[in-house]
């Protein structure tokens, strides 16, 4: 017996969201301290070398406020060389989200270039996932001013923007091969050609169901389909936290096919070890609050250390 064409909930339309709605499921029947010490004074014999922009910038903090992590300076992250002009694919001011009281975000204000791999980080309770609902449009209620591609969250909005959201938002009874031709009648900027080179990529099985896949099998289809949007910015609530180690970089070669480079791709993880080879710049939260946000490169010159060491050192 055929199966019935899914149906798209009304009030929806191809590309109108950035998440498709769940597929019917199957019939009974169906199967801060300061940065590391300053290199020791240089001898008068030899000229001191002129300070590099990271350098500078925890200098003129540091002179500022001494008492104060000199990485707190480091609030912005910078556009891509050359798009300077370009309008940043996601613009946050003043944001302010409660639940029950209690604020989920706190007055948070921020610029994220196009053309950036941007890590976002932080704690347990500290804001992502707040955050990168309410980018991707489906959570509301909330104070202040936000704009992705320059547009107000909402349809036009939902458009640009492709989520993966960190809980499963699929029908458990559909193969691979199901789920791509139910995303490609939704999203009318799906591409099914690159869903199905990455399904291969990750060697996923064209037969079973996704109740019938590993976690970490599901993980990757959720990915795939994510990925083949030709959106102009990504958003991916911890797509690595319920994968082995061995996955992960799997996952993240996944991610960068054929990836458009004149996009956002924000990464929320506490598994900073693990994105830190692919993220260009990142953005810490703390309490609903940014922490500090700025160039991968910039910060690691700045603090001499890695992100990942950074993050435990600014979250401890």
């Amino acid at each position: 017996m055929s199966t019935p064409a899914t149906p798209v909930p009304a009030g929806s339309a191809p590309g109108s969201g950035s998440t498709p709605p769940a597929a019917p499921a199957a019939s009974p029947t169906s199967s801060a301290a300061p940065p590391a010490s300053a290199p020791p004074a240089a001898s008068s014999a030899f000229p001191t070398p002129p300070a590099s922009p990271a350098s500078a910038a925890l200098s003129a903090s540091a002179a500022a406020s001494p008492a104060a992590s000199p990485l707190r300076a480091f609030r912005t992250i910078p556009p891509v060389p050359g798009n300077e002009d370009v309008e940043p694919a996601v613009v946050v001011t003043n944001l302010t989200k409660t639940y029950r009281g209690r604020p989920a975000l706190r007055d948070l204000s921020l610029e994220l270039p196009a053309g950036r791999i941007t890590g976002l980080m932080g704690s347990n309770g500290s804001g992502k996932t707040t955050l990168l609902k309410i980018l991707a449009g489906v959570l509301a209620d909330y104070q202040g001013r936000v704009r992705i591609a320059g547009h107000a969250p909402g349809p036009r909005s939902k458009a640009a923007v492709a989520f993966l959201p960190d809980a499963a938002f699929i029908a458990d009874n559909l193969t691979a091969e199901r789920a791509v031709a139910y995303y490609a009648r939704f999203f009318a900027d799906f591409d099914a050609n690159k869903a199905r080179d990455l399904i291969r990529f990750f060697k996923l099985p064209a037969d079973r169901t996704i109740k019938e896949m590993s976690k970490g099998m599901g993980e990757k289809l959720r990915i795939a389909l994510t990925m083949s949007r030709r959106a102009r910015v990504y958003l991916l609530d911890e797509p690595i936290s319920g994968v082995d180690p061995a996955a992960r970089e799997v996952l993240m070669n996944g991610i960068l096919t054929d990836f458009n480079p004149d996009s956002l791709l924000l990464i929320s993880t506490h598994l900073i070890a693990d994105v830190e080879p692919i993220v260009d710049s990142v953005v810490f939260l703390h309490e609903g609050g940014l922490m500090l946000a700025g160039d991968a490169d910039d910060l690691r010159e700045a603090s001499g250390m890695s992100l990942d060491a950074l993050f435990r050192k600014e979250y401890r």
